[in-house]
């Protein structure tokens, strides 16, 4: 037997946006933690708005487990909520769709890094230099925090998450990480777990970690996270003509995607800072102010590849985007 600290890791029923929670239960286990040794557990609902404090056990049911290389013996645990009744809670997306193993995402997660509501390298009156110099900038005057965003870089990594690369963004004090799923709800449940060690290793940091689609008013980049999808047909057969009817789809389903694509999305879409306007719908080849990007990979692999969503907003559910895609994007046998 031994000794394992297993972090229960969980959604509330906050809205627009869900928080992450997360636990500590300590197992004595014969073999390393996995889903068919982890029990479920239960937590209080009634202190997480998802359920009544007459009535408030909800349950937490181990769907994906990863090392946690930040401890010793550590697992990380990612659940989703039930009922008492073993029902899934209102609260719980993730089992309110099937899932696709044929589809690959790859998100480009934006997000801030604040202190005292302040992104960290603006002063403490008025602001820095005008954005231009801090993309994927080097140098104290045109970076900060590369340490932090290293350390959450490895921690990813070895903690098994795909993370495909790491970049200073247009705003100083503003990040971006880029991770590869497969498999809808396997994508989105890595991206959740990455959000997880962002915002533990925030709490050692002493900063925050700001996710509103437009941080700052102003002349100031907003914080998206484009969303990079493709299904076996895109990568390996494709054509044009497959292409366009999915774009043409992505367009009659547009007011219903921008309503999954996360809260105060409209300050960030608006047709400025590399966004198009959140009541239109655009796509264009190696176009960063459309709604969809057509990369140029794509185009010259003869139209086989993928797309990127460029209207889901940093706080977005990657539970809801990529369930908006599969529901939008034709299957093959309706391709012709």
């Amino acid at each position: 037997m031994e000794i394992f600290k297993c972090e229960y890791i969980w959604l509330d029923g906050y809205r627009p946006e869900a928080n992450l929670r997360g636990k500590t239960k300590v197992l004595a286990l014969h073999e390393t933690p996995n889903l068919n040794n982890l029990p479920m557990w239960s937590f209080d609902g009634s202190s997480t708005r998802q359920a009544e404090g007459n009535a408030s056990d909800c349950l937490l049911k181990p769907v994906k487990v990863w090392r946690d290389a930040g401890r010793n013996n550590g697992y990380l645990v990612l659940c989703e909520v039930l009922n008492a009744d073993g029902t899934p809670h209102v609260s719980n997306y993730r089992a309110t769709y099937p899932d696709n193993d044929d589809f690959w995402f790859g998100f480009e997660q934006e997000y801030v890094i604040t202190r005292n509501s302040r992104p960290l390298g603006f002063p403490e009156e008025g602001y820095p230099a005008p954005q231009g110099e801090y993309y994927c900038g080097v140098g104290n005057e045109r970076v900060v925090a590369r340490d932090f965003v290293e350390e959450h870089l490895e921690l990813c990594l070895a903690c098994g998450l795909q993370i495909t690369g790491i970049n200073a963004e247009v705003m100083i004090g503003q990040w971006e990480f880029q991770l590869l799923g497969k498999g809808a709800k396997g994508a989105a449940d890595d991206l959740w777990l990455a959000r997880y060690l962002l915002l533990r290793l925030a709490e050692k940091a002493g900063v925050e970690i700001e996710l509103h689609p437009k941080p700052v008013k102003g002349d100031w980049n907003g914080s998206g996270m484009h969303t990079n999808f493709s299904n076996e047909q895109m990568r390996t057969v494709g054509g044009e003509p497959y292409f366009q009817l999915i774009l043409d789809k992505l367009k009659e389903n547009h007011r219903e995607h921008i309503a999954e694509y996360g809260s105060m999305n409209h300050e960030r879409l608006t047709g400025l800072h590399e966004t198009q306007a959140i009541d239109q719908f655009s796509y264009g080849v190696s176009d960063r102010g459309a709604s969809i990007r057509i990369p140029l990979t794509t185009i010259e692999n003869d139209w086989k590849g993928y797309l990127e969503d460029r209207r889901p907003a940093s706080n977005a559910c990657p539970y809801r985007v990529t369930a908006k895609i599969l529901n939008t994007v034709p299957l093959e046998t309706m391709a012709y």
